[in-house]
């Protein structure tokens, strides 16, 4: 291995050293429950009231006493009095239910006094007051109230009722400190008669381009110009990695140009990605725009793709309320295809240390690559595959256990339509030059 591959920078030494400068995660905001969905709890959120906060029915039927049913059945069936109704959202405010009388009850409706259980509908008929048929054995619990119902099963005390605080108890912990809030925890936190819960702040992320060849989508490219990919890529990323993006534009190739646009985000941004000019050519100025405004702290890393990646940090000019003074920045290759590999591997945990997230890395799997390739020695290859599928649409593993995966498609850095159809990167160990079919690899699942 070459003098100058070895002083390259491992990917767990590069990222633990990003992970070491982000330090704590970003300070809280109190906000309603359903703007809380995928932020991180700074505190941890606890029941205002019981779940089920009283004893309800489960059931469309009749509230009776379980002492009347006693012995019923098909052949014999206990005839009760039906003396009202409850609906859902209201409480009976009558008399307690008596023996041998029942009160027909709407799911989720309380459980008024006096009965102890609840008889489904389909387990019943309504009758007359003389006790004949009123319509045909119990299929729906609507229409007029019948004066009389047949029940025919015997049932026991807290037959088909919810208990008060079955589900909660006011007071409880739903979520702890860290917990993650998707949209069951919502309906449990909002539920449990939570109104507002405190989240990490989402990280504000500028994301700049720069390339004097790069045009916004759409322009006119003339004779040397190239569609902006990796603004909008990387914005697209910022935002499924949780945080909101600043468009800060295209920069030229100029130190200038990239330095004015980074001070001028300072003021707002939690952190900043820059795509291009990172590299040792005549116009990669980014490095140099990073040095003029903070300090770089490492550069260049053992990643195929991905190898010029650089990482600093800048003081924000003044004090903001709620913002740590230092404010990350991350250089990112100009292919796009290295730009989003050096993003999954550094940027986006760093991303999730500052939205508060424990788990700042995707859970990694284990893969069998199916066709040989090739790579560089010396650098941790980072190859965009697929997975096969079953017929259940499940990846396929071996006998071993082991996704098998192909190839996505050509694996050059600016092969985009590869990385588009990419559902996993597939992690293939620094050693390796050649790597024959059949190698055992490491599995990066992607969002898809």
């Amino acid at each position: 291995m070459s003098q100058h591959v070895s002083a390259l920078l491992t990917v767990e030494t590069a990222r633990d050293a990003v992970l070491e400068a982000i330090g704590a995660p970003l300070p809280a905001d109190v906000v309603a429950v359903d703007r809380a969905l995928g932020r991180v709890l700074a505190e941890a959120a606890a029941a205002v009231t019981s779940l089920p906060p009283w004893d309800n029915s489960a059931m469309d039927g009749y509230a009776i006493r379980a002492g009347d049913v006693r012995g019923a059945s098909e052949d014999a069936p206990r005839q009760l009095t039906v003396v009202g109704e409850v609906a859902a959202g209201r409480a009976w405010d009558g008399p307690p239910v008596a023996t041998g009388t029942a009160l027909r009850i709407a799911t989720g409706a309380p459980l008024p006094a006096g009965a102890d259980a609840v008889v489904a509908v389909e387990d019943t008929t309504p009758l007359r007051g003389d006790g004949a048929p009123s319509g045909p054995r119990g299929r729906v619990a609507a229409g007029p109230l019948p004066e009389a119902c047949a029940v025919h099963l015997e049932l026991g005390p807290g037959a088909n009722v919810r208990r008060r605080g079955s589900d909660l108890v006011a007071g409880q912990e739903l979520l702890g400190v860290g917990e993650v809030v998707g949209p069951a925890a919502v309906g449990l936190i909002a539920g449990a008669g939570v109104p507002r819960v405190s989240v990490h702040r989402r990280p504000r992320v500028g994301v700049l381009a720069t390339g004097d060849e790069v045009r916004p989508p759409g322009a006119p490219l003339g004779d040397a110009g190239i569609p902006d990919a990796n603004g909008p890529g990387l914005r697209a990323l910022v935002s499924a990695a949780g945080a909101d993006p600043i468009d800060l534009g295209i920069a030229a190739d100029d130190l200038a140009d990239v330095t004015e646009r980074l001070r001028g985000a300072l003021g707002e941004a939690d952190a900043i990605v820059v795509s291009g000019g990172v590299s040792v050519g005549p116009y990669d100025v980014v490095k140099l725009a990073f040095e003029s405004i903070g300090q770089v702290d490492l550069w260049r890393v053992a990643v195929q793709p991905g190898k010029p990646f650089a990482f600093g940090t800048a003081t924000r000019p003044e004090a903001v309320v709620g913002r740590s003074t230092k404010v990350p920045l991350f250089g990112l290759p100009g292919n796009p295809v290295s730009g989003f590999v050096t993003f999954e591997l550094f940027v986006r945990p760093a991303l999730r240390r500052l939205a508060g997230h424990r788990q700042v890395l995707r859970p990694t799997d284990r893969g069998v690559l199916l066709e040989a390739t090739e790579k560089s020695q010396g650098r941790r290859a980072f190859l965009r595959a697929v997975a096969e599928r079953d017929e259940d649409g499940l990846p396929s593993r071996d006998a071993d256990g082991r996704v098998r995966l192909r190839l996505a498609g050509g694996q050059g850095s600016h092969v985009l339509s590869a990385l588009a159809v990419a559902e996993a990167l597939a992690i293939v160990a620094e050693p390796l030059h050649e790597v024959p079919a059949g190698t055992t690899v490491g599995v990066w699942w992607l969002d898809r």
